[in-house]
């Protein structure tokens, strides 16, 4: 029986047993370095690695998950619809973020969606799979069903923005990073108040997410005595900014001044305002919360807005979440990150 030609021989996948042999090691040692497990002096670390790349070794998966116990993969569940998620430029940036991280970290990011309710039986039995290390979560609701069934398998995770649930408080309260909302939206006001404006009126995102509570108290921080009815709610889309702004001219046509929950809202508010012949900043000035650089310097004019660093939040929610993974010390704390008002021309 004739044996392997040479060609075959040199296309042969490297195995562990070369790696050993090539680094002077055991297989053990060799298994323990390239699986990632502990307890291997570092120059014998660095000899298997060197022979791994010489080699041109890759790892199997499976053996890397029985040493490490970890499947190198991270779930990131969003609570929105599709059309949401990819014509929204905030979360194309927090993905973005999130990712660059964990490939820093060597790790996979593994995305779902949640459309409806129906969504959460095919997250329960995914997570049930033990198919990821840990999981990130964002765009949460007040009444979202997806803390409980993440918390039922006790898999490390980390929000992207404060939860509603009553819950929080515990000494078991999962960490979340979000940004100074209340703050930011306060920025925004003082600077319409500044600039002489008297009938400040809000877009306001959904009531079911903390964030868009937040930026509501903001507002009412400023405008404590301010009337009610100068509040509109929209959905942070930019059609929702658009109805929420004919609502208010016709509710208040003297209106003088609009800060928008988010730029999207503002951008349809300034397409509204133009139709009714306001010029803008003249008549009525118009500020936007995020500063997604698509959105506030493509509007006529650049938009004024508050910023918050959407990149730099998914990369902190990463770091948290490897914190967990890792036990390093204790449950790391929550982190707040700060916002800046951006001025352009349109306030």
């Amino acid at each position: 029986m004739s044996g392997p030609t040479p060609d075959s021989s040199r296309d042969a996948r490297p195995t562990l047993e070369a790696v050993a042999a090539r680094a002077g090691v055991s297989r053990a040692t060799a298994s323990r370095v390239v699986n990632g497990g502990a307890g291997v002096r570092q120059p014998l670390v660095e000899q298997v690695r060197k022979a791994v790349e010489e080699l041109g070794y890759i790892p199997n998966h499976a053996a890397r998950t029985l040493v490490t116990r970890r499947n190198g993969a991270v779930a990131v569940i969003i609570d929105e619809p599709e059309f949401r998620i990819f014509s929204d430029p905030f979360f194309s940036r927090q993905i973005r973020g999130i990712s660059r991280e964990l490939n820093a970290h060597d790790a996979q990011l593994v995305l779902l969606l949640v459309e409806g309710s129906g969504d959460f039986d095919r997250v329960t039995r995914y997570l049930a799979g033990g198919h990821v290390d840990g999981v990130l979560a964002f765009s949460l609701h007040t009444d979202d069903e997806l803390p409980a069934i993440i918390s039922r398998f006790r898999v490390p995770t980390v929000y992207g923005g404060r939860p509603g649930t009553s819950g929080d408080a515990s000494e078991h309260a999962v960490p979340y990073v979000d940004c100074d909302n209340r703050g930011g939206a306060r920025e925004a006001v003082r600077h319409l108040v500044s600039l002489g404006r008297r009938r400040i009126g809000h877009i306001a995102g959904p009531r079911d997410q903390t964030s868009s509570l937040d930026r509501i108290d903001g507002y009412r921080d400023v405008l404590p005595e301010g009337d009610p009815s100068l509040v509109v709610d929209g959905d942070f889309t930019v059609e929702g900014g658009a109805r929420a702004m004919a609502h208010l001219l016709e509710r208040h046509p003297d209106l003088d001044a609009v800060f928008a929950a988010n730029d999207l809202m503002a951008s349809g508010a300034l397409r509204v305002l133009g139709r009714h012949g306001r010029r803008v900043p003249e008549d009525v000035a118009l500020v936007g919360f995020d500063d997604m650089a698509q959105v506030a310097d493509a509007t006529d004019p650049p938009l004024t807005t508050v910023r918050q660093d959407v990149e730099g939040m998914g990369r902190l929610m990463v770091r948290l979440l490897m914190q967990r993974l890792n036990g390093d010390g204790a449950e790391p704390d929550s982190v707040i990150t700060p916002t800046r008002l951006i001025r352009r021309a349109s306030a």
